[in-house]
């Protein structure tokens, strides 16, 4: 994924993932003992040609059904569930010591407990929020309304502004303000236009939710009704001066950089300076604001929309950001639409796990720091670093042989190349967790307090200069990214972990596939992409190609933006190319780039199958391990209209088939689904 401005650095959950470890084995290894993974794993009854997602992935499909309680099941949950294991252990452990006030233990303890205590938090009911929604509920004035948006916010209430603290895009070494659309209850902008049969339910379940809420917090049917007609009349007009998924990702349009005093002007009627200052923003004079015509309507309806309004809006945002954490019933009714509607998961994942998903979300680096002594050897993480080389390397070779590019062009991509920071495995140095108070009177209390803490932290990066050295990650995900503003990758030490799959029995061929194509050399890719590579060597938003080179490159996207298009999910739906445009292309750069990497191995030069299988053809089997997941029918339909990732299915089959070695290994031929005629294949790194 590539690291892009929205994600507000002090909400986000990450998974807690990984634990059996694969490395990159001298010669490449077989497995000697059992039956071989990736050969197990395959569906004989389909034609690689024809869909090569479900004859990779067919037989493990079949042996492991979604969960009731998932909307999708895959090898990242697989792995997820075995670091759960371990967590709930050492959070058990911890809660029944008596650790020293304000350790690790005693924070990991009192937030299990206070998690794990359904009892008090049932009985507790809506309490832990009764002094917020008093103070909404006693609201006069527009500024009253400011006043309560800006003490919401730093407790993780996502209440019409989004705003944080990073690099500023044209100048990395700086850290600036940045405001961001936001506000809203439904996943994005969509939802409150579209007009499918799908959409449409799920508008008219959130309508149901939003009323069912309002009468938990106390309201009679009658009420509950209006207040939820104000919201959802709220938000339409919020979302309909949000841009869509695929304009989130021009860096040029969503990069307007003024003076505090330039939002004054773009919000006639509000005072921004002191709104700021009650956001522990005084000291700030500029910021950059991502999408104006969305602050633009946000002040017009502060000062326009009805003060009930406001009250019913700032409710429900307070409540759904706590749902979970509150009682019972507040808890099912989130699951229901979130969960259910949303996503098609038919019952609650255990309380133990989602507690422990709110931990990696309140401390993450200090269960990271646990993590990585146990599970990630030094020696490990060279092992990777060096497969990490390896790809650069043939990244490098990539970018000198390309018939498109300029040599001009070429040496400042070689240079960009070069100067990508690679972070694996786990930071340096950790977070430093000490002004965190965690104790046993509240779970609610005890998140809030989190993301409070989050939030100061954030913040207090202002005036200072940019820590090259933080991590956006755990080392206990399951995931990596590529930050343009870094010019870094940074892949956490879960992202390696293959379920059932130890050490000395993966083979090169499996490990250049699933961790050096889907993984480093992705991200990798993601530097060079239509997003990424707008940024230069040092994380500038700043043109360093020619016009002639970038024109070819954009002929290049826009094959693969046609090529994505055409692909249907659902029956109707279509995958968005021009959104999902970036993952595509770092996912074809990804398995070329690591595939000639892989050519340089002993065991690629030697040839010998394993498990009936070439050198070649367990690379591309072992890519696709890396997207071994499917999911539920809602689940696959939100993405569609929120995620700028294509499906599992089509981020194997959709570069497979502009990769003439996929054709050869699998003796793809005219005719096959998955068959282009080699015109039609694209090519860019």
């Amino acid at each position: 994924m590539i690291f892009s401005p929205p994600l507000r650095p002090w909400l986000l959950a990450a998974p807690l993932l990984g634990l059996v470890f694969t490395a990159c084995q001298p010669g490449g290894k077989s497995q000697a003992t059992g039956p071989d993974l990736i050969q197990a794993n395959l569906d004989t009854t389909v034609r690689p040609g024809d869909d090569f997602y479900n004859y990779a992935n067919g037989a493990w499909f079949k042996q492991h059904p979604i969960p009731a309680s998932e909307s999708n099941w895959g090898i990242g949950k697989e792995v997820q569930n075995e670091v759960y294991a371990r967590l709930r252990k050492l959070n058990e452990d911890a809660a029944k010591t008596s650790a020293a006030a304000g350790s690790v233990q005693q924070k990991i303890g009192d937030f299990w407990a206070t998690g794990m205590d359904s009892a008090t938090i049932n009985q507790q009911g809506v309490a832990p929020l009764k002094q917020e929604l008093d103070r909404i509920a006693a609201m006069q004035s527009v500024a009253d309304v400011q006043a309560a948006i800006a003490r919401l916010q730093p407790l993780g209430v996502n209440a019409l502004i989004g705003y944080y603290v990073g690099q500023d895009a044209k100048n990395s070494d700086k850290m600036a303000l940045q405001l961001w659309q936001s506000g809203l209850g439904l996943p994005n902008r969509d939802y409150y236009f579209n007009k499918d049969a799908r959409t449409k339910n799920i508008r008219q379940e959130y309508d149901k939710h939003l009323a069912t809420m309002f009468g938990l917090l106390g309201q009679d049917a009658a009420m509950s009704q209006a207040s939820a007609q104000r919201v959802v009349q709220l938000e339409t007009k919020l979302a309909a001066s949000s841009r869509k998924l695929e304009a989130l990702r021009d860096p040029y349009a969503n990069y307007n950089k003024m003076a505090v005093s330039g939002l004054d002007k773009l919000t006639p009627g509000l005072s921004w300076k002191p709104w700021l200052a009650q956001m522990q923003l005084a000291k700030v004079d500029t910021v950059i604001v991502g999408q104006p015509e969305f602050y633009r309507e946000a002040g017009r309806l502060l000062t326009t929309a009805p003060l009930a309004d406001w009250k019913a809006y700032l409710q429900w945002q307070l409540v759904h950001a706590f749902a979970g954490k509150l009682s019972q019933d507040f808890d099912n009714e989130n699951f229901r639409f979130y969960g259910t509607v949303l996503q098609g998961a038919k019952q609650q994942r255990p309380r133990w796990k989602r507690v422990l998903d709110a931990e990696e979300n309140a401390m993450g680096e200090a269960l990271g720091q646990l993590f990585v002594q146990e599970y990630f050897t030094p020696a490990t993480k060279k092992r990777y670093e060096d497969l990490t080389e390896n790809v650069v390397a043939s990244f490098r070779e990539h970018i000198q042989k390309l018939d498109w590019m300029s040599d001009s062009t070429k040496q400042k991509a070689l240079v960009k190349l070069t100067k990508i920071t690679r972070k694996v495995g786990y930071p340096d140095k950790w977070k430093d967790y000490s002004s965190l108070k965690v104790d046993r009177s509240s779970y609610a209390a005890n998140v809030m307090r989190a993301n409070e803490w989050a939030y100061r932290y954030n913040l207090s990066k202002l005036g200072k200069p940019v820590d090259r050295t933080e991590w956006g990650m755990t080392p206990q995900t399951y995931n990596a990214y590529y930050n343009p503003s870094n010019n870094e990758i940074v892949l956490p030490a879960a992202i390696f972990a293959i379920p059932g799959l130890i050490d000395a029995n993966a083979d090169d061929a499996v490990i250049y596939g699933y961790a050096g194509a889907s993984t480093i050399g992705h991200e990798l890719t993601h530097g060079f992409d239509d997003e990424g590579s707008q940024f230069d060597e040092k994380g500038n938003l700043r043109n360093w190609w020619s016009k002639k080179d970038r024109a070819a490159f954009q002929q290049r996207v826009n094959g693969i933006v046609r090529q994505f298009n055409g692909y249907t999910i659902l029956d109707s739906l279509h995958i968005n190319g021009k959104a999902t445009a970036g993952e595509n292309i770092a996912d074809l750069g990804g398995i070329v780039i690591a595939l000639d990497a892989f050519k340089k191995t002993e065991q690629y030069k030697k040839g010998e199958k394993i498990g009936g299988l070439t050198p070649t053809q367990r690379y591309f089997l072992g890519y696709a391990l890396g997207w071994q997941t499917h999911q539920r029918d809602e689940r696959l339909a939100q993405a569609i209209l929120t995620d700028v990732h294509s499906p599992a299915q089509f981020r194997i089959n959709g570069p497979f088939a502009d990769v003439p070695e996929f054709y050869e290994a699998f003796n793809v031929k005219p005719g096959q689904k998955l068959y282009l005629a080699d015109s039609a294949r694209v090519k860019i790194w």
